[in-house]
């Protein structure tokens, strides 16, 4: 079993930047990638950005080159840092992490929120 706790959301005008991070605990040896998901009203869940133990990146096109997903030394927690955040970036953004089984384990979600 893997625990995720996510952190950082809040309020930011438009072209601010927020800094998210996600924790992992629990049986962190199994972690094989970590990403954030968002989800805005009335919409699907979506990938922003993930990144494997291995250091490989995977983005949404609609956040390359404002979005950056980096680990920790310790390969249990992820960051994703926003800049130049728009109106269209609003929405609950979950973590995830995926273990080498095949399970994947989400956080209980963080509202970032962008206003014009």
């Amino acid at each position: 079993q893997v625990q995720v706790v996510e952190s950082g959301g809040g309020l930011v005008q438009a072209g601010g930047s927020l800094r998210l991070s996600c924790v992992a605990s629990g049986s962190i040896f199994t972690i094989n990638a970590m990403g954030w998901y968002r989800q805005a009203p009335g919409k699907q869940r979506e990938l922003v950005a993930s990144i494997t133990r291995g250091a490989t990146t995977n983005y949404a096109d609609s956040v390359k080159g404002r979005f950056t997903i980096f680990m920790g030394n310790a390969k249990t927690t992820v960051y994703l840092q926003m800049n130049s955040l728009r109106p269209d970036d609003t929405a609950v953004y979950y973590c995830n992490v995926n273990t080498f089984s095949g399970a994947a384990y989400w956080g209980q979600g963080t509202q970032v929120t962008v206003s014009s």
